[in-house]
């Protein structure tokens, strides 16, 4: 019924439409969302694990979860991430993927809602020290759609890797145009 109401809600009356999906199958991955440049692309999430009726997590400064915004951000797919300055985070959620049977990390790689010209490669190295693959989905406005694109496992080159997981992006354009990230030709 929940996914019927997201489904409602999102394509009925916003008008908006899921592409593609995550197989069950894949209980593990990083999910990169791009571009990133409001914090609307958290609701798009919201909406569009609802209506793939799938879990999606994301971490969060561990300041958030307290009563009674924990219940909220739980609910969502939140873990409360420690972000001092002398703990390795990529460890850290390596850690994070070891302890939990599901976990479906969606993250911005380009580590704001700012224009940026290149990536944080934070992403690539947690799919790596976890051995799990890299899901790249488009938050595409121009469109109005969700895009899912298949699993993508890191080869350790990352020069390669990157150019090849932002060929996804091209064209793509975030809520706010002129911050939408631009792949390097």
């Amino acid at each position: 019924m929940k996914q019927i109401i997201y489904k409602f809600i999102f394509c009925k009356i916003f008008g908006w439409k899921v592409v593609g999906t995550i197989t069950p199958i894949v209980k593990k991955c990083v999910i990169i969302a791009v571009p990133h440049t409001s914090w609307w692309d958290f609701f798009l999430g919201i909406f569009s694990r609802g209506i793939l009726n799938i879990e999606i997590n994301y971490v969060a400064k561990k300041e958030l979860f307290v009563f009674p915004f924990n219940y909220f951000f739980t609910w969502t797919g939140g873990t409360p991430l420690n972000r001092q300055k002398n703990e390795n985070k990529v460890d850290t959620i390596a850690k994070i993927f070891q302890e939990k049977e599901v976990f479906r990390l969606a993250i911005a790689p380009e580590g704001t809602r700012k224009k940026v010209s290149e990536w944080k490669t934070g992403f690539y190295y947690m799919a790596l020290k976890a051995n799990v693959p890299i899901v790249p989905v488009a938050f595409d406005y121009g469109r109005k759609e969700v895009v899912y694109h298949e699993p993508f496992y890191p080869t350790g080159n990352i020069e390669a890797d990157i150019k090849f997981l932002e060929s996804y992006y091209k064209g793509v354009i975030g809520k706010v145009p002129e911050l939408s990230y631009v792949p390097k030709e």
